[in-house]
């Protein structure tokens, strides 16, 4: 299924691909939407070009393959979707997630909502006992877990988390398993309602009929968040975030729009803050996710509010976007 222009979905046909050297060829049997896939087609996603297949949280079947020691025909897998170079200074240094010549799986080249689909063969990751559901969820909930990581969140800590989308309910639950006292806030009275009961988030803040700073100062006893972490995407909630970080706090962006960032410098050097970017994640969050998984830390299951068939994805895609359908996570099944 092709996103052949902002708001047009179509399905085509396709071949199937040939096992090309150092990759390995996938029959997808779960496709997770997420906001990367929602905003390509209301047009509002940077790094992107059309016509384009979406699709990136993924899990299936391994089929065939070349050089991928340890794994076997046969077995469920997933894969880590942001392709990196080797060769960079960020590869170099450890961080092929934000490789200078990266390609996402889905943004930049074509991705999975196909029913064979090939990758490099580095980029999968086993799935041992977790069920298709589970492993088509590891990459949302690692872009979390790396959010945190990035943060360096420490037990104790007060954490804003701005935007209860499935992004943001993944960071509350890798701060919450750092040991962090989580403050959710978002505009989404039933999504702040998921957050105190599905994730059992103690503080919740409803930014569109509270004075947030006043909520803050009260919940953390005058001393403000001291990791703030935006999951919106939004820039006006951006700019305004930059009000409410305690006095020597780290400000993470992991949401992403196309605008400039605009606040006061005085506020901001005074409290010798730290402001920093999250982009994707690496193996060793996908791995920290899988192992949360199967310690029972996190129950991915819990995000799934949405099940479709994949003939039936271009008639309920835009649906997704509206706030009244309380989709969390929708996920496509190719076992139709």
């Amino acid at each position: 299924m092709i996103c052949t222009t902002p708001g047009s979905l179509e399905y085509k046909k396709g071949e199937k691909p040939v096992l090309q050297k150092g990759h390995a060829i996938i029959k997808v049997k779960r496709i997770g939407i997420c906001g990367t896939d929602l905003h390509a087609f209301e047009g509002t996603q940077p790094y992107f070009d059309y016509p384009r297949i979406l699709g990136h949280e993924l899990s299936g079947e391994l089929i065939e393959f070349d050089d991928a020691p340890g794994f076997n025909i046969g077995e469920q897998v997933t894969f880590i979707p942001y392709f990196n170079c080797g060769t960079c200074i960020a590869c170099r240094s450890e961080k092929p997630n934000c490789c200078v010549n990266i390609k996402v799986c889905g943004v930049h080249i074509d991705g999975g909502m196909v029913e064979y689909l090939s990758v490099p063969s580095y980029s999968l990751v086993h799935g041992g006992s977790l069920s298709y559901d589970e492993l088509a969820l590891v990459e949302p909930l690692a872009i979390g877990a790396h959010g945190i990581s990035r943060a360096y969140v420490q037990s104790g800590e007060f954490v804003l988390v701005i935007g209860a989308g499935p992004i943001g309910l993944g960071v509350m639950e890798f701060a919450r398993i750092a040991g962090a006292r989580v403050i959710a806030m978002d505009v989404n009275a039933s999504r702040l309602e998921f957050c105190k009961v599905h994730l059992k988030i103690d503080h919740v803040i409803n930014a569109a009929d509270a004075n947030v700073s006043e909520e803050l100062r009260t919940i953390t006893g005058g001393d403000m968040p001291a990791v703030v972490i935006d999951a919106t995407g939004s820039l006006k909630a951006i700019n305004n975030a930059f009000q409410y970080m305690a006095h020597g706090a780290r400000f993470v962006l992991i949401g992403l729009q196309k605008g400039d960032l605009s606040f006061s410098h005085p506020e901001f050097h005074k409290r010798e803050a730290t402001l920093m970017s999250s982009r994707n994640a690496t193996r060793k969050d996908f791995e920290h996710v899988i192992a949360c998984m199967k310690n029972g830390l996190v129950d991915p299951k819990t995000y799934i509010t949405h099940k479709v068939g994949f003939s039936k994805v271009k008639r309920e895609f835009g649906s997704w976007l509206k706030p009244e359908t309380g989709v969390i996570k929708a996920m496509v099944s190719l076992d139709e």
